[in-house]
């Protein structure tokens, strides 16, 4: 099994706090069924809005990323499958879909120290 990285972009909040509670619901029932296949290795957390991004040799700080960006990172979730396909179609059920988001699927490299 290899490991793969789940990027959870854009989607829509809830407009109040049971549509909020709601889409919670289905978020956890999701990683509830990606323990029980074994699938979820770290359930990662989601993001806060506010950061700041390194650039450059220098190392120049500036702020960012912005709310405002489509791409905006919301969180993340670690899980293992069999290839980049069966992560992709384990990421099919993720409820961000439901609400314009996307999830991105990274493999991890492996790197020996």
């Amino acid at each position: 099994m290899n490991e793969f990285l789940y990027l959870y972009r854009g989607g829509q909040r809830g407009e109040s706090p049971e549509q909020s509670q709601q889409i919670m619901q289905k978020w956890l029932a999701w990683m509830k069924d990606l323990t029980a296949s074994g699938n979820l290795k770290d359930p990662g957390q989601p993001l806060e809005l506010e950061g700041k991004v390194v650039k450059g040799k220098g190392a120049t700080v500036t702020d960012g990323p912005f709310a405002e960006a489509k791409d905006l990172v919301g969180g993340f979730t670690i899980v293992v499958a069999d290839s980049l396909a069966h992560a992709a179609k384990l990421a099919g059920g993720c409820p961000i879909l439901e609400v314009e988001g996307s999830v991105e699927v990274r493999p991890v490299m492996k790197m020996e120290m």
